[in-house]
């Protein structure tokens, strides 16, 4: 494999694509390697690199199947699922806490303070 094309930022020419550009069109690279690359200089530190895929080459989105659709729900209740109290928590639990704020805070809890 030689080397990459590159192209400064904001300069590339149509036909390339980055991943967000290509899933806005509802495309995939779909297996295919990187085409170029666009370098945005900055100062002090190394340039960003955003990878560039080719438009014709890329393969549309795969659609949702209903399994799809049940992995990503048993998915997101694990992250609202509080591992020491078992509850729901009605929100996705930060991985800095590990647990829902009611556990993780037991003295600003609701029925501990009465007026």
């Amino acid at each position: 494999m030689g080397t990459l094309p590159v192209f400064r930022w904001r300069l590339a020419p149509d036909g390339y694509a980055t991943r967000r550009q290509l899933r806005a069109l509802d495309l995939r690279p779909g297996g295919q390697d990187v085409a170029a690359q666009l370098e945005r200089p900055r100062r002090r530190r190394g340039p960003l690199i955003a990878y560039l895929y080719r438009v014709d080459l890329a393969k549309p989105v795969r659609p949702m199947t209903p399994a799809r659709w049940a992995a990503l729900a048993k998915a997101n209740t694990a992250r609202r699922t509080c591992p020491a109290c078992r509850r729901d928590a009605g929100y996705v639990i930060p991985p800095s806490l590990g647990m829902c704020g009611t556990c993780a805070f037991p003295d600003n809890s609701p029925s501990l303070r009465s007026a």
